[in-house]
């Protein structure tokens, strides 16, 4: 249960997750065969909700009444129904298709127990299995560069599910001619992800880097890229985890969001601190009541207090790296069955939000040294 293997059966797909369950770990994988995924799910109660973080995103921006524009790369009736009324989209399908993703939540504590097996879950988590030919190819609009230009905040998501080398730099190539019609001063915001293709991570940071101003990533990517696990309650951990993951996405601001905090890390640190609050709320508030969360939930989670042991983090940290970071504690949450679905897609969706509502402008780039 603790190597890699490609899923093209359901017992592959239940091994996965056991071995994710085991560790506490979240993820995102390919699965070769489609139909396993419905098979699965059959077997246990669901739901249909929209997701990816772009579309999830959205929905908590219009919440907050802040509409955006969806670029989608696949339509159906669910998709229109449930896509927020007050929002745009436009899309590169000439047709209908239903490519439905399987997530799978669990709880932390939850306990599996056969005459082979006896596992505990360490933490709460989420997993991802797709089979979508048109995520794979991640076909792009003519119309972007032409929606871009009134924008002020820019989420590029989605190219983690794509399948091929030459197009995904097809794809990056197109992406960057577009972004030239963003007005001076939009924010651009990339949300890292669990690449199907774990090479292809370098390939999008490589071309994109240069044009991105935030560079958001969760708990689990930052310790997949630097290659061994990190105490997210130790500040010189985490301090050196900082340093050494800016080297390697060295993006003018890394915003890092975790179970226990969020923190940006880079000169422009505290022009985000409205907007890791924000992030932080609105996940918190999905994490104890899902989809169904209002207004008044919101504003009791607010009055909640924060996690001691964040609290103390987030004043070491800050003593240990200065105004480089700005670290916003958690909050102190003991619900029996929490949302582990989209916490990530709500926090983004909370920290753009907050940016477009209060008009920050990306700080200028550094001064050339060359």
């Amino acid at each position: 249960m603790t190597a890699s293997t490609p899923v093209t059966s359901e017992r592959d797909l239940v091994v996965s997750i056991l071995g994710y369950v085991a560790r506490g770990g979240g993820g995102e994988h390919f699965v070769a065969s489609a139909p396993v995924l419905e098979t699965f799910a059959r077997r246990f109660p669901h739901r249909v909700a929209l997701g990816g973080t772009s579309v999830r995103a959205g929905i908590l921006m219009s919440r907050l009444g802040i509409p955006s524009t969806l670029h989608l790369v696949t339509v159906n009736d669910t998709v229109r129904r449930l896509l927020p009324h007050d929002s745009d989209h436009f899309t590169t399908a000439t047709e209908d298709t239903f490519y439905p993703h399987l997530i799978v939540q669990y709880d932390q504590g939850l306990r599996i127990r056969t005459d082979r097996l006896d596992i505990t879950a360490p933490h709460p988590n989420r997993l991802i299995y797709v089979n979508d030919p048109a995520n794979s190819t991640m076909l792009l609009s003519d119309d972007l560069g032409h929606r871009l230009s009134g924008a002020e905040v820019f989420l590029i998501s989605g190219f983690n599910a794509m399948r091929s080398s030459a197009q995904l730099d097809d794809r990056l190539t197109e992406l960057r001619a577009h972004l030239r019609h963003l007005p001076p001063g939009a924010v651009t915001y990339f949300e890292d992800a669990a690449y199907h293709e774990p090479a292809f991570s370098g390939q999008v940071r490589d071309a994109l880097l240069d044009v991105i101003d935030v560079y958001g990533l969760n708990e689990d990517e930052m310790q997949s890229y630097l290659g061994h696990p990190v105490d997210l309650l130790s500040p010189d951990e985490v301090a050196d985890a900082l340093t050494a993951l800016h080297r390697l996405i060295p993006a003018p601001t890394l915003v890092l969001h975790t179970k226990y905090w969020a923190a940006a890390f880079g000169p422009a640190a505290t022009r985000y601190a409205d907007a890791l609050d924000t992030g932080t709320v609105m996940a918190a508030a999905r994490y104890c009541h899902g989809d169904d969360v209002t207004d008044t939930d919101v504003a009791r989670l607010r009055a909640r207090p924060r996690r001691p042991e964040s609290l103390a983090f987030a004043a070491a940290v800050r003593t240990r790296l200065g105004d480089t970071v700005h670290c916003v504690p958690g909050f102190a949450l003991d619900v029996p069955n929490p949302t582990t679905v989209g916490l990530g897609d709500t926090f983004v969706g909370g920290f753009l939000a907050a940016l477009a509502a209060t008009g920050a402008t990306a700080p200028p780039p550094p001064p050339r040294t060359d």
